[in-house]
């Protein structure tokens, strides 16, 4: 709503009116309705529907009562409705409308003395002009030129517009994206010397558009022209796609709805513009090229965001900075999926654990929340259990629509890399998987490369290939959508249809690949010739997510041919005694056969004596009848042998070790294995001997030159180590933990060069080496608390982990940048959180830690009494008073978590890692310690 006078209205105000409208602010101005004595009930109407309204006061303002009612009615709303009023004192005096003083004043006594006998009317008109005059506005005279007065004014109320409206609170579509619309505006205010430009990246359906759109509503107000180009690749596969695109593009830039499609000259215009444009949903570079030609011609104070799925078009364009949108966080989704299931922002009573289903479904993923919530919108809970029962074989045909847009961009190779891993190698490790591909002549190097940049796989650190559980689901879709026969597909992995076709017999030569979890079927009895059929067989694992599986596909023989492709053969429990005749050496790569009882290698492997990669042979019976591992014939290129469990294991063959591939030795659990045979060369990096009878390590052990981790845990007959075990320069991680008969380390032990983790836990060595302690690369070393080692034990430069007495793992350790400090045993674990505040304290200001170098992390089987915060889930959330950093009574954050595993939990031993991250967000006014992430991790 705009408010003016007489002689501002044809040339100030009508100024200020045309900007407000180019913003499409929807905008009344007083000249547009009917004018009488007294304010009609349109502009009353008017006034009270504006959330902001501006008056102009100029020196003839004051003349007219129909303009000073209009001010008592807007000042009337600001109470009320709490509007937003900004005064704009056009060439007169904020003081002289605030007393009705100098020219400004002469216009009110004029109307003051023909309305002299009312003075209510005129009280409240002197009221009013008193209070809009002491609002905060705008004084032409301080700006000189009147184009940028408007320009500060419209910007002014763009902003109190934001405030106003803002998108989470009124927008389901921005949960949770508050900040990470605050993230790319912080990066694009970035000052640049050449146009900036921000891609951002992710899968289908994670909320690049909405995100892009919400910054672009943000900020546009601040460039003379923008444009936002939504979904790219569709509209250009239309006819006549580009033209359509190209002059959308350019009279949104240019304000011109008749622009000529002219590129070289409308670029010429534009390139002395500043302007905002977001390609969204970009597909190729090609696109882009077509639309904008090159950045060339934009100014430096230009911006250009793009969204896409692929990398390698961010690449191509050269954008400064890549954006990469993740899930929403737990909360975050369950709100987003509240507003849409139950239209608030929490789940109805009785509707929780469903909606956490879910959530574990969705996986963060926006469009999936908000296509399920809407889908299950007032239905009821027998509803709700079917469709997410569902929801775990068939993806949702909405969802399924916008995560194949990616799949559908693929070349051959691509999709079957793709599929094979949502159905077998989820979690695997890349460099198997690569040979594997490698073998099925799918180019992996490249595919996984364009899979990574299309965001429909990930590498993680660990160098696993995983995949969000959508896109696995959408994988398996894809599937089972080439047949209703499950026989016809190229993929089996539902234990139902692999049962189906194996008890039935009716494989096909479409399978490629079966993948079956036997603790989920009962006994199956094979036919002899069940996989002859299956020519193009190139993967076959039968397994069992049950700790203590057994096998339940039962065979008498297998029948030529078969296996003549394949090239990953798992079967937990092989229920044989040899393999295979069929089994083509030449190109099977993986042989893993845990808890078989095989007995002998058939004489096809004999004559080739190529299994290239790994050959699992825990096989507990295995070494037990066969007492010479010679029966593995010819394994030279061997790269890991796990015989884990061979509990009639007594010696290991001479060369063992001299196997030039052999990288990775498990011999855990052989418990009669007491020696290890001489060593004249090795290349193995891993050796577990975790439980043997092991008395001592052959001197010639130093000659394994690249061992990183070796683990003696639980050797109870081990009495003493090897000096020349300091010659391992490689080694990095040595685990004795149980290794009850061994009382010294040889101070020579010092002498390593890299380990990074020393574990020591129920041992009884008296005393550590001095050389041991002050390894500087040392990063971790587990004790057992006793007096002698507290005593003892020099100030160490490496993180220490100190176990308690009662062998529970309670973590009383200080952990400061490069140093440490040791916590007294505290018998009672709700005093611990006090014991620790002390030292910290203590240690903090003796050392000078800064917050965020420093941290004190507990670990216990229970939550401690004294935490006041506590929560059910993966996260909390704390609202701190506005002081809390700037108090120096604060310590820091303790943290308790309790961790729980499900019943398909792998025994990993007694390794295993949790982090924990806090992330702090702050007001402008409080004075952050750590405005970023923190980050602790615990091994025990």
């Amino acid at each position: 709503m705009t408010k003016l006078g007489e002689e501002t209205r044809d040339n100030f105000t009508s100024h200020l009116y045309s900007a407000l409208c180019r913003q499409n602010i929807q905008t009344f101005i007083d000249h547009q309705l009917n004018r009488g004595d007294e304010i009609s009930e349109s502009l009353v109407n008017a006034i009270e529907a504006s959330a902001i309204s501006v008056i102009v006061f100029s020196e003839g303002y004051a003349s007219s009562r129909w303009c000073l009612d209009e001010l008592v009615k807007i000042l009337d709303c600001k109470k009320e409705y709490a509007q937003i009023v900004i005064p704009v004192f056009y060439r007169v005096d904020p003081s002289d409308v605030r007393n009705q003083t100098g020219s400004f004043g002469d216009s009110f006594s004029k109307l003051e003395e023909r309305l002299k006998e009312n003075t209510e009317k005129l009280q409240s008109w002197r009221n009013a002009l008193e209070e809009a005059a002491s609002l905060c506005g705008f004084h032409s005279p301080n700006i000189r030129r009147e184009s940028e007065l408007i320009n500060e004014v419209v910007n002014h109320i763009l902003k109190r517009l934001d405030e106003v409206f803002r998108p989470g609170d009124n927008n389901n579509q921005l949960v949770g994206l508050e900040s990470k619309v605050e993230e790319i505006e912080s990066i694009l205010g970035v000052e640049s010397k050449d146009v900036y430009s921000l891609g951002i990246w992710g899968i289908g359906g994670i909320g690049k558009t909405t995100i892009a759109r919400a910054t672009f509503d943000k900020i546009s107000r601040y460039f003379e022209g923008s444009c936002f180009l939504e979904n790219v690749r569709g509209e250009l596969q239309r006819p006549g796609g580009l033209a359509c695109l190209r002059q959308k593009l350019l009279s949104n830039l240019l304000k011109d709805k008749n622009v000529i499609l002219d590129i070289g000259l409308n670029f010429r215009r534009l390139s002395r513009m500043k302007v905002l444009i977001v390609f969204d949903d970009v597909t190729c570079f090609s696109q882009l090229e077509s639309l904008i030609g090159s950045l060339d011609w934009l100014t430096p104070v230009s911006r250009i965001i793009i969204t896409t799925r692929n990398k390698q078009v961010l690449r191509n364009w050269g954008v400064g900075k890549i954006y990469e949108m993740g899930p929403l966080e737990y909360h975050h989704a369950l709100e987003l999926f509240s507003r849409h299931a139950f239209k608030r922002n929490h789940p109805d009573v009785g509707y929780e654990k469903l909606s956490s289903k879910v959530m574990k479904y969705a996986q963060g993923v926006p469009l999936a929340i908000k296509v399920l919530g809407c889908f299950l919108y007032k239905r009821e809970k027998e509803v709700w259990e079917s469709a997410i029962n569902k929801l775990q074989s068939i993806l949702h045909p909405s969802i399924l629509e916008v995560l194949k847009i990616s799949y559908d961009g693929l070349d051959d190779e691509e999709k079957n890399i793709f599929l094979d891993v949502a159905c077998f190698f989820h979690g695997e490790g890349v460099n198997l998987v690569v040979k594997f591909f490698n073998a099925s002549g799918f180019y992996p190097e490249i595919g996984i490369s364009v899979l990574v940049d299309k965001s429909l796989i990930v590498i993680d650190s660990y160098s696993k290939i995983t995949m969000h559980d959508l896109l696995q689901k959408l994988g398996r879709e894809i599937v089972r959508q080439e047949s209703i026969n499950p026989e016809n597909r190229s993929r089996l992995w539902h234990h139902e249809d692999t049962y189906e076709v194996l008890t039935h017999n009716t494989g096909t030569e479409k399978i490629e690949g079966i993948c079956l979890d036997m603790s989920k079927v009962k006994d199956i009895h094979l036919n002899p010739n069940t996989f002859t059929k299956m020519r193009k067989l190139r993967f076959l694992k039968f397994y069992s997510s049950s700790f203590n599986g057994e096998n339940k596909c039962k065979v008498s023989y297998l029948q030529d041919p078969g296996f003549a492709e394949v090239k990953y053969f798992y079967w937990h429990g092989y229920p044989l005694k040899s393999l295979p005749s069929n089994l083509n050496a030449e190109k099977l790569l993986f042989l893993e056969l845990p808890g078989s009882d095989i007995k002998q290698l058939c004489d096809g492997v004999k004559r080739h004596g190529k299994l290239n990669q790994i050959i699992h042979a825990a096989c507990k019976k295995l070494i037990a009848k066969i007492p010479s591992p010679t029966l593995i014939p010819h394994p030279n290129k061997l790269v890991a042998l796990n015989l884990r469990g061979s509990k009639s294991l007594k010696s290991l063959p001479a060369r063992i070790f001299n196997l030039e591939f052999l990288i990775e030795l498990d011999l855990s659990g052989c418990s009669k294995l007491k020696r290890l045979p001489d060593i004249s060369s090795g290349n193995i990096s891993r050796l577990y001997l975790s439980g043997t009878a092991i008395e001592e390590l052959p001197s010639s052990f130093e000659l394994l030159l690249r061992l990183w981790w070796l683990d003696l845990s639980d050797c109870k007959m081990l009495k003493s180590l090897p000096s020349s075990l300091c010659k391992l320069k490689s080694l990095g991680v040595l685990n004795l933990r149980g290794c009850s008969n061994l009382q010294r380390l040889h101070e020579r032990l010092g002498q390593l060069s890299s380990p990074i983790v020393l574990n020591l836990v129920k041992t009884n060595i008296e005393k550590i080496p001095e050389s041991i302690i002050q390894l500087f690369v040392l990063r971790c070393l587990l004790l057992t608390y006793c007096e002698r080692h507290h005593e003892s034990l020099p100030k160490p430069p490496f993180l220490v982990r100190w176990l308690g007495a009662d062998h529970c793992p309670i973590l009383q350790s200080l952990i400061g940048n490069s140093t440490a400090e040791i916590i007294e045993d505290s018998q009672r674990t709700e005093h611990m959180g006090h014991v620790v505040a002390a030292r910290w304290k203590e240690v903090r200001e003796k050392r000078g830690f800064p917050m965020e170098k420093s941290h004190a992390v507990l670990a216990g089987n229970e939550i401690p009494r004294w935490f006041n915060f506590q929560s059910v889930g993966s996260f909390i959330t704390l609202e701190m008073p506005p002081d809390f950093f700037n108090n120096n009574r604060v310590l820091g954050f303790a943290f308790s978590a309790i961790l729980a595993f499900s019943d398909r939990h792998v025994d990993c031993g007694r390794w295993f890692s949790f982090s924990c991250e806090l992330k702090v967000k702050t007001t402008k006014d409080c004075d952050l310690h750590d405005k970023g992430y923190f980050r602790a991790e615990l091994i025990i």
